[in-house]
């Protein structure tokens, strides 16, 4: 079960990336989600649901790893970014090439800044609070994202 929860953790190995692992877990959420709506025909709302869909076993892989390796939130764990990133994803009015940068740039920017309560989030114990803080960073980026649509500034 630990090998299983690594390969989750860290999104398949995109956590071992030599810089920037957490970027590189969102970018990796972005390469699977855009194909899921071109090809798949997934609406962007679709991503919330995968997103919290995913955070189940997210959870888990990422507490089951945090105590493996004695570590609050290991910075190879990165399938919270992808949680986040899926959220942030379904506040898209239109999925459009601005949309899907907007979305990374947006998750990437309250993922880092961490205005509350995602830091507060963070503070919860085990894979929760690893999950938490990234989850409701994609929200932030989700509302945001929606406001740009409404105001059709993509």
């Amino acid at each position: 079960m630990k090998t299983t929860a690594r390969v989750i953790a860290t999104w398949f190995f995109c956590g071992y990336a030599p810089v920037g692992p957490g970027t590189v877990g969102s970018a990796a959420a972005i390469v699977i989600a855009w194909p899921l709506h071109r090809y798949g025909g997934f609406p962007a709302v679709a991503f919330a649901f995968l997103g919290f869909l995913l955070a189940v076993p997210a959870v888990w892989a990422a507490d089951v790893t945090a105590r493996e390796t004695r570590s609050k939130d290991p910075q190879f764990v990165v399938v919270d970014e992808v949680v986040g990133q899926w959220i942030a994803v379904a506040g898209a009015v239109q999925l459009n090439w601005k949309s899907w940068v907007g979305a990374f740039l947006l998750f990437r920017l309250f993922d880092i800044w961490k205005p509350p309560p995602v830091r507060q989030l963070e503070r919860l114990p085990g894979g929760t609070g690893i999950v938490a803080d990234d989850a409701m960073a994609g929200v932030y980026a989700a509302l945001v994202l929606f406001a740009a649509g409404w105001f059709n500034l993509y």
